[in-house]
């Protein structure tokens, strides 16, 4: 039996999102039932529902940054009780078998991993639909416990955002006193920000907006270099040890690779839409990395909410009803938003 279930689709990749019923597949012995109560707005939903990262499968329910309550449990779940709070993230399943998900890094499961929307379960014909809905139904292991007293709306951007930005961080282990910088402050570089300061990295924002310089203190950067400014790259070189570029926008990487001291590492987590340049011996310098991320697998995105809460790490948010999605989506694409978009799941009674 069927899970009959509202949300909000894109019927297609020129089309807006509007009301759309569907039908969860029927919970396994393993499988959560998460009655959702928030979710955030990524760019890449955005990306995904207007078809910009090729094949898409549509109807499409966007969302992979969701909060809820356990509602109904499989006969066989021994890690989750009915009422907790819970998330789900980008993935919602993995082969479980590759090397990578033996490692606890399903992220980057060799057969794929299942994504929470626009792919399919492992048995790849049962589509996935994410959070822009009333309910998911999802694997326990795959689920994630979300600690006491975190306030929800400002939790769910963790899932994506958040890990998004704190598994590189941890990764090329960054640690107190490093000299580290952000380059673009939107959804992900202000969670980079927030992270790093709370490791006790000295932090600088690197963007070309001068007008962020104000956002970026007050989220607690030690420093704003405005790289619009003349002369900005060259009196900034060999400044830091670690650099996190959160841009989406195609741009020329060598300038911010010259900004890093010996042995430094840039990493990579957005996306631009097109290829960037790359000088080989911007890398050869100074024996400089250059490196990418993907969000994280499930026991770190777990430790990350947990080191979180611990340092009362929150995203920095603007709930919206779900009626209001299409114009979020275009505010988010002219950088209308501080920082993050989060639905109120509960509006869905509206439509």
């Amino acid at each position: 039996m069927t899970l009959r279930t509202r949300g909000y689709a894109a019927m297609g990749p020129t089309s807006p999102l509007g009301p759309w019923e569907f039908d969860r597949r029927e919970p396994g012995p393993n499988d959560v039932v998460v009655d959702i109560s928030h979710c955030g707005l990524c760019h890449s939903d955005i990306h995904q529902t207007r078809g910009d990262w090729g094949a898409a499968i549509f109807p499409m329910v966007p969302g992979h940054e969701i909060v809820g309550t356990v509602s109904r449990l499989g006969s066989d779940v021994r890690a989750w009780q009915l009422g907790d709070v819970v998330g789900v993230g980008v993935f919602v399943d993995s082969c479980r078998r590759c090397e990578a998900c033996l490692a606890g890094e399903e992220q980057y499961c060799e057969p794929g991993m299942s994504t929470t929307y626009n792919g399919y379960e492992q048995d790849g014909t049962t589509p996935t639909y994410g959070g822009y809905s009333e309910r998911i139904v999802v694997d326990e292991n795959y689920v994630l416990r979300i600690p006491s007293g975190m306030s929800l709306p400002a939790a769910a951007p963790l899932l994506c955002a958040g890990i998004t930005t704190y598994s590189p961080i941890r990764h090329f282990g960054v640690r107190s006193g490093d000299r580290t910088a952000v380059v673009g402050l939107g959804g992900l570089g202000h969670m980079a920000v927030k992270l790093l300061k709370a490791l006790g990295a000295e932090t600088t924002v690197l963007s070309h907006s001068p007008g962020k310089r104000e956002s970026a203190l007050r989220l607690g950067a030690d420093d704003f270099v405005d790289t619009s400014a003349p002369g900005a790259f060259e009196q900034h070189r060999r400044r830091f040890d670690f650099i996190i570029d959160a841009v989406s926008a195609a741009h020329d990487y060598g300038q911010y690779l010259d900004l890093l001291r010996r042995d430094g590492t840039m990493v990579l987590v957005g996306l631009p839409d097109r290829p960037s340049p790359l000088d080989a011996a911007k890398l050869t310098d100074r024996r400089r990395r250059l490196a990418g991320s993907v969000i994280g697998g499930i026991r770190e995105t777990q430790e990350m909410l947990d080191f979180c809460a611990e340092r009362g790490v929150t995203a920095d948010i603007e709930m919206i009803p779900i009626q209001d999605v299409n114009d979020a989506y275009e505010r988010t694409l002219r950088g209308d938003v501080r920082f993050r978009f989060v639905i109120d799941i509960a509006t869905l009674a509206q439509s």
